[in-house]
Parts: C-alpha cells; sequence; structure tokens
C-alpha cells in the first residue's frame, strides 16, 4: 500500500475503484473494505481537501471537492471509475457522476441525503467541543469513541502535545454548513449511471430521502436498509455491507 500526496493504492487489477470518505475522515478509513474489493479492481483511496494527507486548501463546496476526484481519475487514466462513497464522499460521488459521466461507471453511496436545508452545524459544535484534545494516546482516541473507534483513530494525527484530528474543525463546520443551505437533487437528476444506496438502519439522514435517490437516478438504482447499523455502515455491519455492494458490483463488471 503506498501514500501519494492525498491517495492511497490499496492494490488490484482492472476496472479503477475510488474510495471517498466522510466528513472528519480519510481514506485510509476504508481499510477493510479495500482488502475484499481488490478482487474486483484496482482499488485507491482518496483523501479529500482538507483531510488527511490532502493539504489543499478551500474552497469547501461540493463542486471543487467532486472537481478534486475528476482531476485524480483523468491522471490515472485507467477508464471509468466505480466510485464508492460514505456519508460526504457519496455527495462527492454523486456530483462527479452528473458532471463527468465518462468518468464514472457506477456509484455505491452510503448513508448520505440529498436535501439537508435547514440544518445547522450549531448542535455539533458541544459535542466536537466535549472532546478530551488532545488525546493521550491512540488506545485513548479508540476507547472515547467506542463503538466507531477503529474509524476514529485513522483520523487522529500524533502532536508535540498528543493526538489531535487531522482536519481542522472551522474547515469541517464550512464544508457542513453548504449542506444545510442547498440540495442536490440536480445532481441526482443527470445520474445516468447504476447507483446503489445503501441506508443505515439508525441514519440521522431526512426520512425517504435515500429510497427517493435511488428511484429517481436516471442510470437506474438499487437501495437497501441495513438494520441496527450506525452512520458508518461499512465498520458497523460489515457483512452485509459487503454482501450488498459484491452483488452490486458483479452486476456492473459482469461477472
Amino acid at each position: 500500500m503506498q501514500h501519494g500526496e492525498g491517495a492511497v493504492d490499496f492494490g488490484g487489477e482492472g476496472t479503477p475503484i475510488v474510495l471517498l470518505h466522510g466528513l472528519m475522515g480519510r481514506a485510509t478509513t476504508w481499510w477493510r473494505v479495500a482488502r475484499w474489493l481488490t478482487a474486483y479492481g484496482h482499488v485507491v483511496g482518496l483523501d479529500a481537501r482538507g483531510h488527511g494527507r490532502a493539504r489543499r486548501e478551500g474552497p469547501w463546496h461540493t463542486e471543487a471537492f467532486a472537481a478534486d476526484v475528476a482531476e485524480f481519475l483523468d491522471r490515472l487514466d485507467e477508464g471509468p471509475a466505480i466510485v464508492i462513497g460514505h456519508s460526504m464522499g457519496g455527495l462527492h460521488a454523486l456530483v462527479l457522476a452528473a458532471s463527468r459521466p465518462e468518468l464514472v461507471r457506477a456509484v455505491v453511496v452510503e448513508d448520505i441525503a440529498p436535501d439537508q436545508r435547514g440544518r445547522t452545524v450549531e448542535p455539533w459544535r458541544g459535542h466536537f467541543e466535549s472532546w478530551p484534545v488532545p488525546f493521550a494516546s491512540l488506545a485513548h482516541v479508540r476507547e472515547f469513541f467506542g463503538s466507531t473507534g477503529d474509524y476514529f483513530v485513522e483520523c487522529f494525527e500524533e502532536r508535540v502535545d498528543g493526538y489531535h484530528l487531522i482536519a481542522e474543525l472551522a474547515d469541517l463546520y464550512e464544508i457542513a454548513a453548504e449542506w444545510g443551505r442547498r440540495d442536490y437533487w440536480s445532481y441526482v437528476d443527470k445520474v445516468k449511471c447504476p447507483l446503489l444506496v445503501v441506508e443505515a438502519g439508525d441514519t440521522a439522514m431526512p426520512p425517504g430521502q435515500q429510497a427517493e435517490l435511488a428511484r429517481r437516478v436516471p442510470g437506474g438504482g438499487k437501495h437497501i436498509v441495513v438494520d441496527g447499523a450506525g452512520h458508518v455502515v461499512h465498520d458497523d455491519a460489515p457483512d452485509t455491507y459487503r454482501g450488498a455492494v459484491e452483488a452490486f458490483l458483479s452486476e456492473v463488471l459482469g461477472r
């Protein structure tokens, strides 16, 4: 596994499969998923701007993130990719598929809704500010975040005084604030490739939208709800997530 500037090559050969992480995350949070995905193609994870090793500054609007992925795929030059996105990454995947359809063969979206207008980042501030930063160790990070501890240990870095989130909270607030001001249905209506939507049973997204997302895409969509799973479905219910994605990929790739 080699790290480039904002990219992690997980290996495999054939169809490019690009993994896009959620807010606060980074490419390496996909490690377990990437291991079995290499049977289906060349798997690469990307750090979104402001996250992980991608130190690129703003702007922080969704189209800029999607353009970064398009730029990467243009450089990779391995043909249309299967793009798999969690949360924020799913939104970026949809916008990419709508705006650069020649680059995208199929999309998997995990637990994100196209219309969150009216929501604000204010409820998040108290939670983030309650974190005991700096954390004393990665074990401390894992313990504090409990069921999502394995995810978050990938997202912290050691500094002189302890462990800190790699991304800057001010940037994260700005990124998420955009979702409360606009919707993305106009992009959904332009997605002409196959789509799989994986919704968490315990989702915090507005009800009904993820099913509507799958129904609405011109390329044809499938929608599943994973009962009992939280927002990071691929960690909470890895076997169910894998089964759904493998079935979708087998259909897309004609296996």
